[in-house]
C-alpha cells in the first residue's frame, strides 16, 4: 500500500513535517513518505486509488473537467470516443477521491456546441460549479444570457479537435471574444503552442481575459525558449491571460511523472502565480487505454507550486475570483 507523511486527517505535527519539505520533487516527496499509510479509495476514469500526497484546502478548484452520459448523445458526425457514462454522480466519487469541493464543467468537442450536458451538470452541481460552453459566433443560442444564472462564465474555442463548422480560426476567436465581453464573461483557447504563437497578437488585443488549455500544449522537446513558450509568457506578461496546469499528458513525451515538462510549468507559475488554476481533465477523453493517475496529477502541483501558499492561490483564490465563486 502507498504510503504518505501528510495523509488527509491526521495531525498537525505531520503538516509541519511537510511544510519542511515545500521545495522537494515529487519523488523526493514520495520517497519520503515511507512513514504513514496512505488511504486509498478508487474512482472512476482514473488510474489508481491513493489520494494525492498532499492535502488540499477547503474550497479547492478542480478548473476542467467533463460531463458526458448517454442520455446526452453526441453531436451528429462525432467520430472520436463513444460518450461514455462520466456523470456527475461518477465525478462526485472522483472529487471524494482528491479532496477537492468546487469543479469548472467544460462542454466537451463531442457535443459540438450542444450545452445540454454542461447545463445539466451545473444544475446538479449546484452553487460550487462554474461552467465554460461552447457556441457557434454565427449563431449564438437565444437563451445565452440566461446561462449565467445557472453558472456559466466562459466560452470555449477550440483550434484542436474537429468543430461542427469545420476548422476555428481568428475571426471565430474574436467575434466569441466580443459575444464573451458583452456578457461579462471569459474566452478559454485550446490551441497547439504554434498556432497560440501566430495568434500572439490577436490573443493580446481581445477585449476579455483569455485562459489557456492545458499548458498551452507546449513541446517539451523544445522545451523553454520555443517560440509558442515565448507567446504565452508574453501574454501572461500582459496581465489578461490565465494558464490552466493541467493536462500534462497531453504534452509529455517522457510520460508519468512527466518530469519534462517541469521547466515549462514552473516558469508559468513564476510569471503569473495569480493567474494559474488547476484541473484535472477528468475524464481524460483520448486517454481510455492509458488513463493517468490522477493523485499523481494533482501531486505535479507540489513541483509546478513549491510553497504551500501559492498552490493555495492555484488551487481556490485563483479559481474563486476568475468564476466569480462567493
Amino acid at each position: 500500500m502507498g504510503r504518505n507523511c501528510e495523509p488527509q486527517g491526521r495531525g498537525r505535527g505531520n503538516r509541519h513535517s511537510m511544510a519542511r519539505r515545500e521545495l522537494m520533487t515529487i519523488g523526493l516527496a514520495s520517497l519520503a513518505a515511507a512513514c504513514v499509510p496512505r488511504s486509498e479509495i478508487g474512482s472512476p476514469y482514473s488510474s489508481g486509488a491513493a489520494r494525492p500526497l498532499f492535502r488540499v484546502p477547503r474550497l479547492a478548484c478542480d478548473s476542467h473537467i467533463h460531463i458526458l452520459e448517454p442520455r446526452f448523445p453526441a453531436t451528429p458526425g462525432w467520430k472520436g470516443e463513444p460518450v461514455g457514462d462520466a456523470s456527475v454522480a461518477a465525478y462526485r466519487r472522483f472529487q471524494a477521491r482528491i479532496g477537492t469541493e468546487r469543479v469548472i464543467v467544460v462542454t466537451p468537442s463531442t457535443y459540438g456546441a450542444d450545452n445540454s450536458a454542461t447545463l445539466d451538470a451545473l444544475d446538479q452541481f449546484g452553487e460550487k460549479a462554474r461552467g465554460v460552453i461552447v457556441i457557434d459566433c454565427d449563431a449564438p443560442p437565444a437563451d445565452i444570457e440566461s446561462m449565467r444564472a445557472r453558472g456559466v462564465r466562459g466560452i470555449r474555442v477550440n483550434f484542436v479537435s474537429p468543430q461542427p463548422w469545420g476548422r476555428s480560426d481568428e475571426r471565430r476567436l474574436v467575434a466569441t471574444a466580443q459575444i464573451a465581453a458583452d456578457l461579462g464573461w471569459h474566452i478559454q483557447i485550446y490551441a497547439k503552442a504554434d498556432q497560440i504563437a501566430a495568434m500572439e497578437p490577436v490573443i493580446a488585443m481581445l477585449p476579455v481575459a483569455t485562459v489557456i488549455d492545458h499548458l498551452g500544449s507546449v513541446d517539451p522537446v523544445g522545451r523553454t525558449g520555443s517560440p509558442g513558450h515565448a507567446a504565452i509568457l508574453n501574454l501572461l506578461a500582459g496581465g489578461k491571460t490565465w494558464m490552466k496546469l493541467s493536462g500534462a499528458y497531453i504534452s509529455s513525451k517522457a510520460g508519468p511523472p512527466y518530469g519534462d515538462l517541469q521547466a515549462i510549468a514552473g516558469s508559468y507559475v513564476a510569471a503569473a502565480p495569480e493567474r494559474m488554476l488547476w484541473g484535472s481533465d477528468w475524464p481524460h477523453r483520448g486517454q481510455s487505454r492509458r488513463l493517468p493517475d490522477d493523485a499523481a496529477l494533482l501531486d505535479l502541483l507540489m513541483q509546478w507550486a513549491p510553497g504551500r501558499e501559492t498552490r493555495r492561490r492555484i488551487l481556490v483564490d485563483n479559481p474563486a475570483e476568475l468564476y466569480g465563486f462567493g
